[in-house]
């Protein structure tokens, strides 16, 4: 026998577990459902960011998908609460989201909040057990972010929903979305030969990439039509968790003219 251990949980393991994954399995989901219930009693996730960001959707997505406890606090733009000397204390980007889950230090950035809470409240799918499968993930999860949330979330988005429409660029508009189709071509592709972006099962990768197909297709401009990637948001937009924490108004970032 020897300690196998994650941040909040410490068990034993065999060496029969080790080569049976299934029973394996069986063993950690129990040992995370009873830590789960003696973690009520000392509290819960605390989560602060407004529902209207995208970077507190991912990780409410993520948070969601666990079907962990947690309190959200308002916080940014209008909220304030982020330029408070107790908040900057925590996260001294004065950025959201931040969380505290129990007793740990805090944690800002929202792809490492993701891998942090996946890898202490193992899901089925969401972190996987083999360093190669983990790789692939981590690997789709960060060209998420780099390629198609960049290339997203200012050049369009900021472009098109935050910025009066007398100072919008048209030009500036056409050239940021065929810098982007180029990018979302790439997933197109990956979805076309698997039903998730990192491959056969749900993972964090789709948490980077899908939580902001919601606004992509939401927003008016225009698009290509992807026939993989709109065959894939639509299973995103069958899953609960989707639906509560990542299609939310976003209305509140909208330009007045």
């Amino acid at each position: 026998m020897f300690n196998a251990y994650k941040p909040g949980l410490k068990f034993q393991l065999t060496r029969d577990y080790l080569t049976n994954r299934k029973n394996f399995r069986f063993v950690l989901k129990d040992t995370v459902r009873s830590y789960r219930i003696n973690r009520k009693l000392t509290g819960m996730i605390k989560i602060y960011g407004r529902k209207s960001s995208s970077n507190v959707q991912v990780v409410m997505w993520c948070i969601a998908e666990l079907g962990l406890d947690y309190q959200r606090l308002d916080a940014g733009i209008h909220y304030g609460v982020v330029n408070t000397a107790s908040y900057l204390a925590i996260n001294p980007n004065a950025t959201v989201p931040t969380i505290i889950d129990g007793d740990y230090p805090p944690m800002w950035e929202s792809a490492a909040i993701n891998r942090y809470l996946s890898r202490t409240y193992p899901h089925e799918t969401l972190w996987p057990d083999s360093p190669l499968q983990q790789a692939i993930v981590d690997q789709w999860a960060e060209w998420a972010k780099l390629n198609f949330g960049l290339n997203f979330s200012v050049p369009v988005f900021w472009q098109v929903v935050r910025t009066p429409r007398n100072k919008q660029n048209p030009e500036a508009l056409a050239i940021a979305l065929k810098k982007l189709h180029r990018q979302m071509s790439i997933a197109d592709t990956q979805l076309g030969n698997n039903p998730f972006i990192a491959g056969n099962e749900f993972s964090i990768a789709d948490l980077m990439f899908g939580h902001l197909l919601y606004r992509y297709y939401d927003i008016e401009i225009e698009r290509p039509h992807f026939n993989n990637i709109s065959r894939y948001y639509a299973t995103l937009t069958n899953r609960p968790a989707y639906r509560e924490h990542v299609m939310v108004s976003y209305d509140e970032l909208r330009a007045s003219d």
